[in-house]
Formats: structure tokens, sequence, C-alpha cells
């Protein structure tokens, strides 16, 4: 894991009726529901190397394998692998704005790992967590946090600090909080690549059948 217009609100033509705008924000929240239908979902996924697919073959990384879960469940989803190894929250949060573009449907925030493994302060990786979640949140994107948990020799101090961030996060923005992304992988030979770190194709298809509800429910927000 290497790495808004201030002001009078102005228009052309005349202001509709009360019940004449309420008519035309239904029509519009339908023709946007049906643009939607029309085409298969885009869900990316902004992330550090447990998303890029670092030492996994192509096509096995979490965005290909969570993709095919989701099509076997009968779910059109794109899911865009926006993995970057390496990647702090910071970087994430850098280039949200070309990683995330306005076509987005849905979101999955995998990053903090590596803020941890270098023994970043809790409160900086917070700080950028938060501001990607605004981002989304502006935007009307719904966002499912995947979660990390503090290596144990960084020491109890930092452990519950660092800890604490992604369910603090997730209250406080309305996201979907998935505890801890390696869940059930961390720590398992037979799951982990020789680096101990980065789980292998079998761990990746672990995680995703772990988080394949929550992701469902994620899809379920969309346009709400």
């Amino acid at each position: 894991m290497r790495k808004i217009l201030k002001g009078r609100p102005t228009s052309y033509g005349l202001r509709a009726a009360p019940v004449q705008a309420l008519v035309l924000a239904a029509v519009l929240t339908l023709a946007s529901s049906a643009q939607v239908s029309a085409r298969a979902l885009r869900l990316v996924v902004l992330g550090d190397s447990l998303t890029a697919g670092f030492g996994v073959p192509p096509g096995k990384a979490f965005p290909d394998q969570l993709q095919a879960a989701l099509k076997a469940k009968g779910l059109d989803v794109a899911v865009v692998n926006a993995g970057v190894s390496g990647d702090t929250a910071e970087d994430g949060l850098t280039r949200y704005g070309w990683s995330v573009p306005p076509e987005t449907d849905a979101l999955i925030v995998e990053l903090g790992a590596n803020d941890m493994l270098r023994g970043f302060p809790p409160e900086m990786t917070k700080k950028a967590l938060a501001a990607i979640l605004d981002k989304a949140k502006a935007a009307g994107v719904p966002v499912l946090l995947a979660g990390m948990k503090a290596a144990p020799n960084l020491g109890p101090e930092y452990d519950r600090a660092f800890d604490a961030i992604y369910p603090e996060l997730a209250k406080s923005s309305g996201a979907i909080l998935y505890p801890f992304f390696l869940e059930g992988v961390a720590g398992d030979p037979k799951l982990d690549q020789p680096d101990g770190l980065h789980p292998n194709t079998a761990g990746i298809a672990a995680i995703v059948q772990r988080i394949l509800p929550d992701v469902e429910e994620l899809l379920k927000r969309i346009g709400h």
C-alpha cells in the first residue's frame, strides 16, 4: 500500500406557480430516474492499493470481482477502479475531481491504510476523509465508507484514535459503514499475499462476499 452563487435568485421567463413548480419537479425527478435506469449504474471505488489490485492478476482486483458479483445477482453496475497504490486519504481528496466524475451514481471510499502505516496523525486522516464525504454529499452521491484498523504496534492511544475515525465519520455524514475492509482476511496466510498486507485473489473474493450486502444497500440509496 505504497504508496455555490450567493445573492438574489434570478431566472428568464415567468416564475412557476406553486402547483406548477411541484409538477415540474416531479417530472424532472422521473426523467432523471429514467436516465439512470437506461444505463448501467456507475459505482466508483476511490482507494489505494487494496482497491487498485496490487499483486493480483488483471481482472481480479476488488472492483472487478465486485462487479462480477453484482452481475451474478442481476444488477447492471459498472464498478470503476479509482484505486492508486500508495495513496493516503489526502491523496484521494486531491484527485477526487477527476477520479469521481459527475456521472458517478454511488461511491465506495477505501482510504486510510497508508496514513496508518506511516503513522500520520489520525486527525489529519479524518479531516481528509471528511472532505471527501462532504464532496460526495454535495453532489448527492451516496457513500459506503470502508474502514481500516490500526496495527497493534502503533500503541493503544493511536489505535483508539485511528479506529474511531470511520464510525464517527459515518455517523456524522450518513454514509454506510463497513467497519473493516480486511475483515476475515487480514492475518490469514491463505488469503494474504506474502507481504502480509495485501489480499490475494481468494482474499479479495472473501472481501467481496462479506461487503456485498452493504454494497446492495448502497445501490438502493441512489436517487434518494
